[in-house]
């Protein structure tokens, strides 16, 4: 097999196998999306008739197991997200939680249940709310380094705090 011929099959092998992985990851990404796209309903304001509990149901001396898993890109808008995470064996219903800075900015959690060892995103910009990510909608970063994020329950109880690297 002279040079010539084996050029064409190695840029026809390596044509063959990018169209294959990029129709496999089209599809992957379009499956993944179909499934895991949900509308998530905004919480209803305190005043109005809801299912979800009452602040007074939550008792402070019990323990929920519910963690701020990270901070990442503190300072940069676009990829500045947090990642909530239930630790716990039961779901969580996150309805009217909150998650604040030191500078008062305040993300009030929709009607989301978090399910065992499940997490979700909150980004600092705007876009549309799934059930694994969720949008601010702010203009400016709200992270910095060195400072303190606290998931608050509807309550006013704080229950995990979590310090930007």
């Amino acid at each position: 097999m002279d040079r010539r011929k084996l050029i064409l099959y190695l840029l026809l092998n390596v044509f063959v196998s990018a169209c294959v992985t990029g129709g496999i990851l089209f599809w992957y990404d379009r499956n993944y999306r179909s499934t895991s796209l949900s509308s998530v309903q905004p919480a209803l304001p305190s005043g109005s008739q809801s299912s979800a509990p009452a602040a007074s149901s939550f008792d402070p001396s019990v323990d929920i197991p519910v963690e701020i898993v990270s901070i990442v890109g503190a300072g940069t808008l676009d990829a500045e997200w947090v990642v909530v995470r239930n630790a716990g064996t039961e779901p969580i219903n996150l309805a009217g939680w909150q998650l604040r800075d030191a500078r008062r900015n305040v993300f009030i959690f929709p009607n989301l249940t978090l399910n065992p060892n499940g997490a979700v995103q909150i980004h600092t910009i705007s876009g549309t709310n799934t059930v694994i990510d969720l949008y601010w909608g702010l203009n400016n970063p709200v992270w910095e380094s060195g400072e303190e994020a606290q998931l608050v329950d509807p309550a006013g109880n704080v229950r995990a705090v979590y310090t930007v690297p």
